[in-house]
């Protein structure tokens, strides 16, 4: 790929030197500094749309900020890229989501310019207000923090809370709202609606500026002027938009709606605003994919496309190597909707995933039985709970990484209640290049101290839809099934269904020199493995679990009468998980044998192909044939 010539960017390696820079040059920096990005995402695939779309913020806020002195929390930090070229990393920036490459998202330990470590979103207001109270009761008068978030991530219980607790303390706090009305799918919603109304009320937005204007006027002569018109502009704002600002009435001053593609503006404002004390919050109306026109026309597929051509947007590459075999989720979708024409109490439920779960498939089909709830897991949860409490099978589908965040409402509102709730746990496992806060690793282990609790994995594409029809047949209380990141090997996946007995797995071959016991997916992995030493002489068997709790007792009976030699193999943490569930079993039952536990070592691993990182924590093909080789020497 030929790179375009870029000269402003090409001389801005950190802030400082975005700084020399006339004010009459930044749109220059803004067009080359989203050219960058196009083509860097072009051939090294990422969070694209996102990152476009505060291009103009992202040089604004370094323009004026002083950082990394003053504090720049990203939420989520799908829309870092542009903040990462200016700080230090643009020369990096092609190993970006690449093993030992940097990270696709803001990292405390990668730069001093990453103020606080994201990827889950709805965590900026309350990481920012923790370190403007900091900067408060240390008397640093001088430090600045800002909180960027975008309208999708204001949906969840986390930032409502942050935004309640920022009004008692008066911290000197910037929260800058990205609104363009998208998370990766369309955001819904009340606020969504209530954020619209106040975008596209142009009698308010004409009467505002005026009364902004006139404020500016009459600052010069009385200071108190400003407090005055402060409590006028509430009153319009109340009576054209027949509503109080919902802002306001939690003790912030509101600006905006400003577009925030006019980064002479934004420039201009943030300056005034680094002026006013206490929490504030700016209401920047921008465009997803912003400058690129197929990412502008498809918000939701360009949110991280495949690689691209830089300048038609041609797609270059399919994400499934095989596209006759469907996707784990894609398997989850197209179930669902035969379950749920069968059984008319299921009902779907995700937090804002519909495209990346596959819940699509239901709302398009049966929208009045599936519910996109926003980025809300914790209601989400609650919500299937009550669902189920009035007789309905709620299949909620979460990204594994994400039902860390919902975890009292599992044991409250459903295990406690012993309702019958499906959890389908996407992702779950090492999920690749967004690496530590989205790897899907302990689901297993959290839930497994939890009553009322099945926990299951398939093997394969048939064994997912035969556990969820086996869950939705009733009386079974909260019931996880957990499949991974991508896709699985079965062509002929759509079978009729059967029931699973709960807590039976299956031996899929005999051996007398060992034996492995996996869980989920990643048992493939070890059938390739055993293929091989087979070929070599060496007899091993091979149970898959399906199962983690109830676990098969009767096939761990089996097996500790028989081996002595065994290993564990999941992909998810080895603290608490199956090989954990084993060793209980064996100290339970005075059992003696040798036991090696494969999975995800007790440490944080980054991000890389999931080939690569199967590779580092030794459960690639040929880290399974070196454990068991080593048993057998």
């Amino acid at each position: 790929m030929t790179k375009s010539e870029k000269p402003l960017l090409d001389q801005i390696n950190f802030p400082p030197d975005l700084k020399k820079v006339s004010e009459d040059d930044l749109i220059q920096v803004c067009a080359e500094l989203r050219q960058e990005i196009i083509e860097q995402v072009s051939c090294n695939p990422g969070h694209f749309g996102a990152s476009l779309g505060v291009v103009e913020l992202s040089v604004a806020l370094h323009y004026v900020l002083n950082t990394p002195y003053d504090n720049l929390i990203w939420d989520v930090g799908h829309q870092a890229y542009g903040h990462k070229i200016l700080t230090g990393r643009k020369d990096l920036f092609h190993t970006n989501r690449k093993y030992k490459g940097i990270s696709g998202f803001p990292n405390r330990g990668e730069s001093e310019y990453d103020a606080f470590t994201v990827g889950h979103s709805s965590t900026s207001i309350s990481a920012a207000l923790g370190m403007a109270v900091a900067a408060q009761l240390s008397d640093d008068k001088e430090r600045k923090t800002v909180a960027v978030i975008g309208d999708g991530s204001m949906t969840a219980g986390l930032a409502f809370e942050g935004l309640n607790n920022a009004a008692t303390n008066n911290a000197d706090l910037l929260v800058i709202l990205n609104d363009n009305n998208m998370a990766i799918d369309p955001n819904v919603g009340g606020l969504s609606e209530y954020l619209l109304d106040i975008t596209t009320s142009q009698t308010y937005n004409k009467v505002k500026n005026d009364v902004w204007r006139f404020l500016g006027k009459f600052n010069r002569v009385n200071p108190n002027t400003q407090k005055l018109f402060q409590k006028v502009e509430h009153g319009i704002k109340t009576i054209l938009l027949k509503q109080s600002n919902l802002f306001e009435a939690l003790n912030f001053r509101y600006f905006g709606p400003v577009d925030g593609h006019n980064v002479n503006h934004l420039v201009k404002v943030l300056s005034d605003l680094q002026k006013i004390p206490g929490p504030k919050i700016l209401h920047c109306i921008t465009k997803k994919g912003k400058g690129f026109e197929p990412a502008e026309k498809n918000q939701t597929y360009w949110h991280a496309p495949a690689k691209f051509d830089a300048n038609t947007g041609e797609i270059l590459q399919k994400k499934s190597n095989n596209p006759q075999i469907p996707k784990f989720q894609e398997v989850f979708g197209h179930t669902l909707v035969e379950l749920a024409e069968q059984n008319e109490k299921i009902v779907g439920i995700t937090p804002a995933m519909p495209t990346g779960s596959s819940l699509n498939i239901m709302m398009e089909k049966m929208p009045d039985r599936a519910f996109d709830v926003g980025i809300a897991e914790q209601h989400a949860v609650t919500f299937s709970g009550g669902l189920a409490a009035n007789g309905k099978i709620p299949f909620c589908a979460i990204y594994s990484s994400f039902m860390q965040r919902a975890y009292d409402q599992v044991i409250h509102d459903v295990a406690l209640q012993n309702v019958d709730v499906v959890f389908c746990l996407d992702r779950g496992g090492l999920v690749g290049a967004d690496g530590a806060t989205h790897h899907g690793v302990y689901d297993l282990a959290f839930f497994r101290c939890i009553p009322n609790m099945t926990i299951s994995s398939p093997l394969n594409e048939e064994e997912l839809r035969n556990l969820m029809y086996t869950a939705q047949l009733g009386g079974k209380g909260a019931f996880s099934i957990r499949y991974p990141r991508g896709t699985g090997r079965e062509l002929n996946w759509r079978k009729p269904f059967k029931e699973i007995e709960v807590g039976k797995g299956q031996k899929l071959k005999d051996g007398k020199d060992l034996a492995i016991l996996s869980i989920g997916p990643i048992g493939m992995l070890a059938s390739d493995a055993l293929e091989e030493l087979e070929k070599e002489g060496h007899s091993i068997a091979h149970y898959d679990m399906r199962f983690l709790k109830p676990i098969d007792e009767e096939i761990l009976h089996e097996v500790f009468k028989n081996h002595q030699n065994i290993i564990t193999l999941e992909d998810a943490c080895i603290t608490g998980g199956l090989g954990s569930a084993v060793l209980e079993f064996m100290s339970d039952n005075q059992y003696a044998a040798r036991i090696k536990r494969l999975g995800v070592p007790d440490r944080w691993v980054e991000h890389g192909t999931q080939e690569e990182l199967y590779k580092e924590c030794g459960f690639d093909k040929e880290g399974i044939k070196k454990a068991c080789l080593k048993f057998l020497e």
